[in-house]
């Protein structure tokens, strides 16, 4: 993701409406890794491993489920009830797999990494110029991220910014990258997410005819069953969110 986000005032509701009819958080990380030097570009994207787990581990003990994208459907469509939480990470960066996936073990929880499936084995090309080089997922660590119980995304072939492409190009993208991933992993891949949160109707209708179940956006809300599924708002969470503003902003 980069810092372009489309957004609208976060939704937080402290009224009396039952839990689940006030929807649930959906959250957005990219690094779990510590920050590169000050004045670097998009800085906030990384959150460190210890805030990482300080945040999975108050999640738990207030009786939050953390939960993949396709976990979280069973909540969004009333199938289950109860305290739920989205946890997704862009790109597939290698430290979300070294420092965030021992954590969501620790506690039990599920999550979907959205890939790029131009950059497995690679890095983040696409940020070339603008941000640090980072390392991405290799294809026997992205095997291991599902067969460890996470989900696998897809987040384009080489990051494109959809809303700006023709749309034969935008429909190689969002079905080749669906594709490629199923192939290296040999599982059904049902989430996707729009890099740099661009999107437009059209762009949104090849999501849902190449076969995602669900696509994540940037717009920070609460997501709920009664929205179009291949349009579901996120909560970014930044390098400086300490746990009440955590709580406050992107839970509850």
């Amino acid at each position: 993701m980069a810092e372009d986000h489309i957004t609208k005032s976060d939704n937080v509701n402290a009224g009396a409406a039952p839990l689940n009819a006030r929807g649930f958080p959906i959250l957005m990380y990219h690094h779990v890794s510590h920050a590169p030097p000050r004045g670097t570009k998009s800085r906030y994207m990384f959150v460190s491993p210890s805030r990482f787990r300080s945040q999975m581990r108050a999640l738990k003990l207030l009786g939050y489920v953390g939960c993949s994208m396709a976990d979280l459907g069973d909540y969004l469509t009333g199938r289950k009830k109860g305290r739920a939480v989205g946890i997704t990470f862009d790109d597939g960066y290698r430290n979300v797999f070294t420092d965030a996936l021992p954590v969501l073990e620790e506690f039990g929880f599920t999550s979907t990494t959205y890939f790029v499936s131009g950059q497995v084995d690679g890095f983040n090309a696409w940020n070339v110029g603008r941000m640090p080089h980072a390392p991405c997922m290799s294809r026997s660590e992205l095997r291991q991220w599902a067969d460890r119980g996470q989900e696998v995304g897809a987040h384009t072939v080489d990051h494109a910014r959809l809303g700006t492409l023709e749309e034969g190009e935008a429909r190689r993208q969002i079905a080749d990258s669906k594709r490629q991933l199923e192939d290296m992993t040999g599982r059904a891949v049902s989430a996707f997410s729009y890099p740099f949160g661009s999107l437009n109707d059209r762009v949104v209708e090849v999501v849902r005819e190449s076969g995602f179940a669900s696509a994540t956006t940037t717009v920070s809300a609460r997501a709920t069953g009664s929205e179009d599924p291949m349009r579901l708002p996120r909560f970014t969470v930044r390098r400086t969110d300490w746990l009440p503003g955590f709580f406050w902003k992107r839970i509850l």
